[in-house]
């Protein structure tokens, strides 16, 4: 008869050899169901673009229904504390964006969620520039013009956003301390909402992504004034950048990203990572994707966080600077 002692610690050395081995089989066999990405913003947005892309290449590789859940309002807030409530299985995610996350701890009290404490970082899909667009019947042809017609009519011209504590919202404010001028802020519920506005003269003045801004241009329905980054987009290669017309130090730029809520299994975090990095690594998918303004990423988990801390410096050090505080 073998000693009880004996017995217990073969049994805990079991216990410990299958404990082991549920990450690796929740990997295999996960998903079982629907997934369900949630997209803080409306529908049509850069948010909601990259999401569906991600959505796409995990429905191709999982063989299960990945499903995209626009829950827009508050400048993402609302939809990104639904995902950061959510179960920790892999089940839910979240398509990531500036605002919500990194910029605004600095804008606004009592979020329900931390931004970096909350998520577990999956993969930067991509990050872009914006066009600094206006109205037509704005009486201004480029930066310079419009900044000193926004001297001349302080916090009388109207400028958009998809929310307060947004890269639209905070970008603009950048731009506007260091232009040393002053405008009003109009919020919406998502890019895509205001452009509306914004074509038809509602609206003044708007960040909108390169991409989606270029054909109205060409139109003749927006007119660029400048771009956000620091060197021209190939979309708009007419149209110089902030820097370009005096604006110096400015850039600003927008981006995307798969998360989870923290806890979820790294096998299962790894194993999305995989199916999204491969494409972005890929010749045919970043020339598609730089044809259409983007910068491709791909980063790994641990990149992803690191850019993310840094964004969120730089974003608390802009709302001091224009003395935004949280509401």
């Amino acid at each position: 008869m073998k000693p009880v002692t004996s017995t217990i610690v073969t049994l805990s050395a079991l216990a410990l050899l299958a404990g082991a081995f549920v990450p690796t089989v929740r990997a295999q066999s996960y998903p079982t169901k629907a997934v369900r990405i949630i997209v803080p913003f409306a529908p049509g947005g850069p948010t909601d673009t990259h999401s569906r892309w991600a959505a796409q290449q995990l429905n191709a590789a999982f063989g299960q229904a990945v499903i995209v859940d626009n829950r827009g309002g508050a400048g993402g807030v609302i939809g990104t504390e639904a995902a950061a409530k959510a179960a920790p299985d892999g089940y839910t995610l979240l398509g990531g964006n500036p605002g919500p996350l990194t910029i605004a701890p600095s804008v606004r009290k009592q979020l329900a969620y931390d931004g970096l404490k909350d998520f577990a970082p999956i993969t930067l899909i991509a990050k872009s520039a914006s066009c600094m667009c206006a109205h037509p019947s704005v009486p201004a042809r480029g930066i310079k013009e419009f900044i000193a017609l926004a001297k001349s009519k302080p916090e009388q011209v109207n400028y958009a956003t998809p929310g307060i504590g947004t890269v639209g919202h905070l970008g603009t404010e950048l731009f506007a301390t260091i232009a040393g001028i002053r405008m009003n802020m109009v919020p919406y519920k998502g890019a895509a909402l205001y452009l509306v506005d914004l074509m038809a003269g509602n609206i003044d003045f708007a960040y909108v992504q390169v991409f989606q801004a270029a054909p109205h241009v060409r139109q003749g329905k927006l007119r660029a004034l400048a771009v956000t980054a620091v060197a021209r987009s190939p979309l708009l290669p007419d149209v110089p950048t902030a820097q370009e017309q005096g604006v110096k130090g400015f850039s600003s730029y927008n981006w995307n990203g798969i998360l989870a809520p923290t806890g979820t299994p790294r096998a299962v975090i790894d194993r999305i990572h995989a199916v999204l990095s491969k494409p972005l690594t890929a010749p045919d998918t970043r020339k598609q994707m730089e044809e259409v303004g983007y910068e491709v990423a791909g980063n790994g988990p641990e990149e992803f966080a690191a850019f993310m801390k840094s964004e969120m410096e730089k974003w608390a050090n802009v709302a001091r600077a224009a003395g935004i505080t949280p509401q």
